[in-house]
């Protein structure tokens, strides 16, 4: 068990980025409401799996989390098999994926920036680490606008369901996050413009610190080699 373990745990950025690219962009290829409804909960469970493997290492994290998870799991389970999914299970669903990630995004960067030798399982790391910072944000937006309806506008947002507001907050949060900022969707309460604020010197802060890090270590090495 220990063997697996290890072996598993040597592979842990590799499985938790690759099934963060399946949450964003598999809707690219399958049907936009099968994919919402269907496949990206069960993307996120395997997402957080993948997460705890992650944080693997620091027991009573990953007993809280395995708890969490096995809690989610019987959740998604009974929404499946009634066919729907109340407010109540998105609310629970939505806290327990903003409290995780933020909880896995700080183990990605503390093991990013710990590590001795910069490989490829390190620069897998520091992108996941970029990429859970946006979804981060996503939750962080996501939960404004239940919060207070209304919060964010714009072309995109012209819709009056939350279910149809979720892609554009998805988008939203990454173009933030990359401070690129093309218009289409605009922050109009205090707290939204704060939460887009904080997520904008979020993404300059980890390509500023940690990823320069990450490559003064990487010039360091090769010199020495």
């Amino acid at each position: 068990m220990k063997e697996l373990h290890k072996v598993l745990y040597e592979h842990r950025f590799e499985a938790f980025f690759f099934s963060l690219l399946a949450i964003l962009f598999g809707s690219l290829l399958f049907p936009v409401q099968f994919f919402q409804e269907k496949l990206m909960p069960l993307l996120f469970l395997i997402n957080i799996a993948a997460g705890i493997l992650l944080i693997s290492k620091k027991k009573k994290l990953l007993w809280f989390f395995t708890s969490l998870f096995l809690g989610l799991l019987f959740v998604f389970g009974m929404s499946m098999i009634q066919n729907k999914a109340t407010d109540s299970y998105m609310y629970i669903r939505l806290s327990f994926y903003f409290l995780f990630y933020t909880t896995v995004t700080i183990a990605i960067i503390k093991q990013v920036w710990n590590s001795k030798k910069v490989n490829k399982n390190v620069i897998i790391g520091l992108m996941s680490g970029y990429i859970s910072l946006g979804l981060i944000a996503f939750f962080l937006f996501l939960s404004v606008e239940i919060n207070e309806p209304g919060s964010f506008g714009g072309i995109l947002l012209d819709v009056s369901s939350l279910d149809a507001k979720v892609d554009s907050l998805l988008y939203y949060a990454y173009i933030t996050l990359l401070t690129i900022g093309y218009g289409e969707i605009i922050p109009l309460t205090p707290i939204a413009q704060k939460a887009s604020i904080l997520t904008g010197l979020m993404g300059q802060f980890y390509i500023v610190i940690i990823t320069a890090v990450v490559v003064e270590k990487y010039i360091r090495h090769s010199v020495k080699n």
